[in-house]
């Protein structure tokens, strides 16, 4: 799709509406100006994600491995996984 506008005397290029609303690209929208040996790209800046909370975190973990049982120590982690190499023998078999 090859698409003209003009370079203001601000340096201000206007994208036509049909691209922008193609792309999503609203009001506020930021844009990375890259440029390269074809020419000039315009490219929408991915949106930074908020953080979630460490019990945020832990809540969509849990519903994820959907696992209601009670919670284990890090000991009882740690003695699980050891367990689990000791008993799975393919992790001493050499390559």
């Amino acid at each position: 799709m090859t698409k003209e506008t003009r370079v203001s005397a601000k340096g201000q290029v206007v994208i036509p509406k049909d691209v922008r609303d193609r792309l999503h690209w609203d009001v506020g929208t930021v844009l990375e100006v890259v440029d390269g040996p074809a020419g000039v790209m315009l490219r929408a800046k991915p949106k930074a994600k908020k953080a979630l909370s460490f019990e945020a975190a832990m809540a969509k973990i849990r519903k994820t491995v959907n696992y209601s049982g009670p919670r284990i120590s890090d000991e009882q982690a740690d003695a699980a996984i050891d367990r689990m190499f000791r008993e799975d023998k393919s992790w001493d078999a050499k390559p």
